[in-house]
């Protein structure tokens, strides 16, 4: 087997704990990518919040955000796929979530945004439960956050459903999936993510395997989250980090050391460099 394609989640997975891409992870990357393989970003982050070392990361070309509903050439400075939810099914989420009591975010065009109220909040507070600065830095604070969804439903690629009370996520997770043409998937513990009806980084992984004339079985795919599994399912290999979700280790063929372990450089040197 020869891989010529590695997707690589980001957060838990090729960045450690303090959401940088270490020095093992780097060096491993740029020897497959000198051997000519395509190293390829698949995130649930938006474009906006891409790390800049990964930004300017040479092996790496081509960017799948917002779960796979945008991808970029970062060396034509473009993006040139867009799989985006469908104005009736943003309308019936906001139908849903508008009489609810919880953190939304959005995002469209490569742009995050989020509630106006809860922006003020973390920065008042310095209390969030996720990355303050993150948040601060990443996301742009709206008002009338529901409106604003709809004025913009023909463009948005994702809609984030936050929980400050996890018991609750489960119950919330069923209701959304009758929503109409969508996907519900989690990239952390905190979180429920709409997408469109065939958004996902698995989708656009095959369209990455189109445009590079590359085929599933010479891919490879790492991740930690439900988020992932579709990806790692449509890959030859599917590579779970150590600190990975038991459900996504459990369709893993390889389970590498965890995120701040260099897990990614492991599975990079025993399928690529190594094979």
């Amino acid at each position: 087997m020869t891989i010529k394609l590695i997707a690589l989640d980001l957060d838990g997975t090729t960045l450690n704990k303090e959401g940088k891409l270490s020095e093992g992870n780097r060096r491993a990357l740029q020897e497959a990518a000198d051997r000519g393989v395509n190293i390829v970003i698949a995130t649930g982050r938006p474009f906006c919040a891409l790390p800049q070392e990964i930004l300017e990361f040479d092996p790496v070309r081509y960017v799948l955000t917002s779960n796979g509903a945008m991808i970029t050439d970062l060396h034509e400075g473009k993006a040139f796929y867009e799989n985006c939810i469908a104005p009736h099914a943003v309308e019936a989420a906001v139908e849903m979530l508008e009489p609810l009591d919880y953190i939304l975010e959005t995002f469209i065009e490569g742009q995050a945004y989020i509630e106006g109220w809860y922006y003020r909040q973390v920065d008042e507070t310095r209390e969030s439960f996720r990355g303050v600065d993150y948040i601060l830095n990443t996301r742009k604070p709206v008002d009338d956050f529901y409106q604003f969804m709809l004025d913009h439903k023909d463009k948005l690629e994702n809609i984030n459903v936050n929980f400050t009370d996890l018991s609750e996520k489960p119950a919330m997770k069923v209701k959304l999936e009758t929503l109409p043409d969508v996907t519900i998937t989690s990239s952390f513990d905190h979180n429920l993510e709409i997408g469109g009806a065939t958004t996902s980084k698995a989708e656009a992984l095959r369209q990455m395997g189109n445009l590079l004339g590359i085929d599933r079985s010479e891919m490879m795919a790492a991740g930690d989250s439900p988020n992932d599994m579709a990806m790692m399912k449509a890959a030859g290999v599917a590579v779970a980090v150590g600190n990975a979700k038991p459900e996504v280790k459990a369709i893993a063929d390889f389970i590498a050391p965890d995120h701040d372990q260099d897990g990614v450089a492991a599975a990079v040197e025993k399928y690529v460099i190594n094979s």
